[in-house]
């Protein structure tokens, strides 16, 4: 069945805004996701703001900062580091974008949960694997007679 006119541009809105929530941490730009929904920077522009409230360049903003809030909690990556990985390139525009969003510098925030070494889990096995003592490591146990 065919799309209608009004269908047409929800699905081409959608596919953009599917790339910024698969693409993020790549250098996209609103041109990038305008392109991907077939219109103009200016036109997408207004009707991604009237389909999801928000513009193009917000949501994908919006979503490298929930990346990078779950990078702070889980890593101990730098602040420099994460900035990169989740596609921004200018630390401090991402302080300030991330106290705004969050209210807490990206360094505070981190602070306000365990360290990420703390959550690392290891596997029973492992645990008794490496929890065993070396062999010649006793004292003349595992000698023989």
């Amino acid at each position: 069945m065919p799309s209608t006119p009004a269908t047409a541009p929800v699905r081409h809105l959608t596919r953009a805004r599917d790339l910024a929530d698969q693409r993020y941490s790549e250098p996209l730009t609103v041109d990038d996701l305008a392109a991907a929904a077939h219109l103009s920077r200016a036109h997408f522009s207004r009707e991604f703001k009237r389909a999801f409230g928000e513009s193009p360049y917000s949501y994908l903003l919006t979503r490298r900062l929930e990346r990078a809030a779950t990078l702070l909690r889980s890593t101990d990556w730098s602040v420099a580091d994460i900035c990169m990985r989740v596609g921004l390139t200018s630390v401090g525009s991402f302080t300030t974008s991330f106290t705004t969003a969050y209210g807490k510098s990206p360094t505070a925030y981190r602070a306000s949960f365990p360290p990420a070494a703390e959550l690392i889990t290891i596997p029973g096995c492992m645990l008794r694997a490496y929890g065993r003592p070396v062999k010649g490591s006793t004292n003349g146990e595992d000698r023989a007679s």
